[in-house]
């Protein structure tokens, strides 16, 4: 497939799975390989936002040796901020202190990037983007990767949202919406991996004032296995390039293993050479 104008970037999700995807994207900046458009979820939406502003290596270091540093996954911060992450250091001192994000550069892109959100009213996704206010955009940012169950709800503009995986995992339809029927696919599971996982129904007093938030959670493996066969089978048609890790996973969404991190980044690195040589 060749990659031009009139292709799109899609980033899947998949927590610490992410740091495949940071290897990636350095690759392509490393390239100079562009994309008029991309969308991306939870750790898709924040890798995606440091290529965009053409960042190489940010994401990397966000991932990983800011992991070792600061431990921001854990327990513990359910105690202060409700959440499993810290959420604080994420989207507030990581961006504007630790590891500056370039916002001007993010402006300056002339591509289009957006984020999945889930509207927990509604239960549909919401494709966000941001060129002003650089506090907003981080906060869609935060609401992309704000995990059901483990993250709190995060408010904008009134309206509740959270993690964008829980409607549209892989958004290459909305790509496709979008007027990119060509698309570069990051994959953070292996070649036909389907979730096991068989759906349940959400009891009522779990978001108990959202209704069609729970019922999109009631199945949400089904709607993310449909998502994996639309893929292989638009890889098969050859309207999408997808790139995936290759070797047996050995990282999970909170993983806080530096060496295996840190071998998946190399991997993303590798498979990003490979298919786009």
């Amino acid at each position: 497939m060749i990659i031009d104008n009139k292709t799109g970037l899609v980033l899947e999700g998949g927590g610490m799975r992410g740091v495949f995807t940071s290897g990636v994207l350095d690759y392509l900046l490393d390239k100079k390989i562009y994309f008029p458009y991309g969308v991306g979820v939870s750790a898709g939406a924040c890798n995606g936002l440091s290529y965009w502003s053409r960042q190489k290596g940010r994401a990397k270091y966000s991932n990983i040796d800011l992991l070792e540093k600061y431990q921001y996954i854990g327990m513990k911060y359910l105690w202060t901020q409700r959440s499993i992450l810290d959420m604080k250091l994420l989207f507030d001192t990581f961006p504007n202190e630790v590891a500056p994000y370039d916002f001007d550069a993010y402006r300056n892109n002339p591509g289009k990037f957006e984020m999945v959100l889930t509207n927990c009213r509604t239960g549909h996704p919401y494709y966000a983007c941001e060129s002003e206010d650089s506090a907003l955009l981080v906060e869609k940012a935060k609401a992309s990767s704000s995990l059901p169950y483990v993250c709190p709800i995060v408010w904008i503009d009134d309206v509740p949202y959270l993690d964008g995986g829980i409607v549209d995992s892989i958004p290459v339809l909305r790509a496709q919406q979008m007027g990119y029927e060509k698309n570069v696919v990051v994959l953070t599971r292996n070649k036909g991996y389907r979730k096991s996982e068989k759906d349940i129904r959400i009891p009522r007093f779990i978001y108990k004032n959202y209704p069609r938030l729970r019922a999109v959670l009631s199945r949400r493996c089904q709607l993310y296995n449909k998502q994996l066969e639309l893929v292989e089978k638009l890889e098969a048609e050859g309207k999408v390039l997808v790139i995936r890790p290759e070797k047996e996973l050995q990282v999970d969404r909170m993983c806080r293993d530096i060496k295996k991190l840190t071998e998946l980044y190399e991997e993303g690195y590798a498979c990003a050479a490979k298919s786009l040589k």
